[in-house]
């Protein structure tokens, strides 16, 4: 039995269809190399065409009373996303050891800005994080979100070069502790204890990738549980957040009050939500509606179908990681691809798990969705980069080169 002619194969690298079920066409497609590929840019676009509808549903009251334009976030939003985009092109046709070649400058660049952040005049202080860099008027960079493409790169290259090396102990911890204490350090530092985690958790995914022993990994991450729930209680805010989960509404008017809005914009959604643009908690009810509780306001408007139809696209997003990462024969790009992955995953599971309360709110933005320059910019140029790994994979590259050659209304029929 043939197999259908799938995206981007051309003459020599698939067959023409007989008359199948959708479903057999589909098994086929997804077993093709080229299939990852797609499935990463159609669900990281849908998501990021997601966002954007959402950022303008969920700021324009805010916009409009701080600005005088409902329309001033998503324009915002529109100009990072387009240059995140140019970002994400660029690094996808870049070749995969420039890409490692930049390991070390990006690591230094990136500890140097999180040192700018501590220099008064040039840190700023946003929402109690002075995790920004203000470089006079509007243009502000949140260096905390370069780290993290940086702490991927470098501890990807480290590890792939030591090999087998790993066996041993000293040889896991340095450098790529050294440099990931550094980072984390810093972001703790700046008050910012949601983006510490995350870059925590890209460490572990490198190191699980990397083949580093069981028994270190759970005891690394039961000091990382521990060592974060010291943090936590250290600071009063972090402590009231750290309970105020558990029952938001025990004090909504106070340490509650964003969970319990939170909790009731998914509520007033139901099952297909109030419709697009008709959410009450953005009117002033819900903080941050547009960025770190982006999530609860799909859930009004978009109902849990909507809620339901983000987590499926990050869960596409992130099986087409696992593909393209299981596919590699490089070292560096299964350990990229890993790190990037965990990222994103990560981070996603904090964002969601905060707005529906079962997780303490860290302030971290839902991926490709709430609004932020440095956050969308720089996680479109970690996808470019998983891109650029799966380009290394000979398969993909021929039936992208295939694509190229095929005359235009030369489709599949």
């Amino acid at each position: 039995m043939s197999a259908p002619t799938l995206p981007g194969a051309g003459p020599g690298t698939g067959v023409h269809p007989q008359p199948e079920s959708r479903l057999t066409w589909l098994r086929t497609w997804l077993a093709h190399p080229i299939a990852p590929y797609y499935l990463l840019i159609g669900s990281a676009g849908l998501l990021l065409a997601i966002g954007m509808v959402m950022v303008l549903s969920a700021s324009g009251v805010a916009a409009l009373r701080d600005y005088d334009d409902s329309f001033y976030y998503l324009k915002r939003q529109l100009m990072f996303g387009g240059l995140g985009l140019l970002t994400a092109a660029v690094l996808a046709r870049t070749p995969i050891r420039v890409i490692r070649a930049s390991a070390w400058p990006l690591l230094l660049a990136s500890v140097f800005l999180l040192l700018l952040t501590y220099v008064p005049g040039l840190g700023v202080e946003v929402n109690g994080s002075s995790n920004w860099l203000e470089f006079g008027g509007p243009v502000r960079v949140q260096p905390s979100e370069i780290a993290k493409l940086a702490l991927v790169v470098w501890g990807a290259h480290i590890y792939a070069a030591k090999g087998p090396l790993l066996r041993e102990l000293r040889h896991v911890v340095v450098p790529v502790f050294l440099g990931a204490a550094v980072i984390v350090g810093l972001t703790v530092g700046q008050k910012d204890l949601g983006t510490a985690i995350v870059l925590a958790a890209i460490l572990l995914g490198l190191l699980w990738v990397a083949g580093v022993p069981g028994w270190f990994m759970a005891l690394l991450g039961t000091g990382a549980v521990a060592l974060g729930g010291v943090l936590a209680w250290r600071e009063e805010y972090r402590r009231e957040r750290l309970f105020s989960f558990l029952d938001p509404f025990a004090d909504q008017l106070n340490t509650g009050y964003q969970g319990s809005a939170s909790l009731s914009a998914f509520a007033s959604g139901g099952w297909w939500g109030s419709g697009l643009g008709a959410s009450t908690q953005k009117w002033g009810r819900l903080p941050e509606a547009h960025t770190d509780f982006i999530y609860a306001v799909i859930g009004e408007e978009l109902g849990l179908f909507g809620s339901l139809a983000i987590l499926v696209l990050l869960l596409v997003m992130a099986y087409a990681g696992l593909r393209i990462a299981s596919r590699a024969s490089d070292r560096f790009v299964q350990l990229t691809v890993a790190g990037v992955m965990t990222w994103m995953l990560v981070q996603s599971v904090i964002n969601i798990g905060a707005t529906l309360s079962v997780m303490p709110i860290t302030g971290v933005p839902l991926p490709l969705v709430s609004y932020g320059g440095s956050a969308l910019v720089i996680s479109l140029a970690g996808l470019g980069v998983v891109l650029a790994g799966a380009r290394t994979d000979p398969s993909v590259r021929a039936a992208l080169a295939a694509r190229r050659r095929r005359p235009s209304g030369t489709g599949r029929r």
